[in-house]
């Protein structure tokens, strides 16, 4: 079995400790009781938390992290009332106008990932514009999940194996989790170091299942608009602060440390 160094790498391959992860995935959790606590309305919630996701776009540029990945809008969410779903998309479509100028002109890269086939024509349009506007940038990848789920993810990459052996191009007996990887909505990315949730729930809600595997987890009582630069640096000071270890020893990780530093 070939193994992948991003999930399971061996002694010689195990990546170097970094206090600044390369990606950070996010769930924005909080924005109706953020709004809520002030007496708004639900959606002023969500236009707060758009100015949050400006300022941690900024703030990932100045630190060198190379991939942001934002849950914005998961599969379950169109279980919310009508209402607040349709302010939603109204939202994001505001934010594309308002914003992906602005991203291109950072060098910042912007990609969907989801089953937007249940959006509206227009919001589809806009999202395939703004990923053709930045697709050449080399900054920072800016990746928003919507109409997303892990389970979804995981599914429809499992079909692509399938129709791929039901095409006798891969023998089922041959598989290994390495086979799935290319067909995953993240695949062109590395897996998360560092995931975050703002707003007091400890669960990753069907976000990134896979790619989430050995990532670093980071929980905060913060609602997400109140998610500021300091409350990042905060996270990313816990990021820094921890041995990950993929499996291995902590000595062996002490030890591949030492080696590395022996090189430099």
């Amino acid at each position: 079995m070939t193994r992948n160094p991003r999930t399971n790498p061996p002694d010689a391959s195990m990546p170097p400790a970094s206090p600044i992860p390369r990606h950070v995935a996010v769930i924005m959790d909080g924005n109706g009781r953020w709004a809520r606590r002030r007496g708004l309305p639900r959606i002023a919630g969500h236009r707060r938390g758009v100015e949050a996701v400006r300022e941690m776009v900024t703030v990932c540029g100045e630190k060198g992290v190379g991939y942001l990945t934002l849950f914005a809008f998961s599969s379950e969410n169109w279980r919310r009332p009508e209402t607040e779903v349709r302010l939603l998309m109204d939202l994001f479509l505001v934010a594309l106008d308002k914003e992906v100028k602005k991203l291109h002109r950072n060098n910042v890269r912007f990609r969907v990932i989801g089953d937007i086939a249940g959006f509206s024509d227009k919001l589809r349009d806009r999202i395939r514009e703004a990923e053709a506007l930045t697709a050449d940038n080399t900054g920072l990848t800016l990746t928003v999940a919507a109409n997303y789920g892990g389970r979804w993810d995981v599914a429809e990459a499992a079909r692509e194996l399938a129709r791929r052996a039901q095409r006798g191009e891969l023998d089922p007996g041959q598989i290994t989790a390495e086979s799935l990887e290319p067909f995953l909505s993240m695949a062109a990315a590395p897996e998360p170091d560092l995931f975050i949730r703002s707003g007091g729930e400890q669960r990753i809600s069907n976000f990134l299942l896979w790619q989430l595997a050995y990532t670093e987890l980071y929980f905060t009582d913060v609602l997400w608009p109140d998610f500021d630069r300091a409350q990042f640096e905060r996270a990313l000071a816990s990021y820094a602060g921890r041995q990950r270890r993929f499996g291995h020893t902590g000595e062996q990780v002490e030890a591949a440390v030492q080696r590395g530093s022996g090189n430099a």
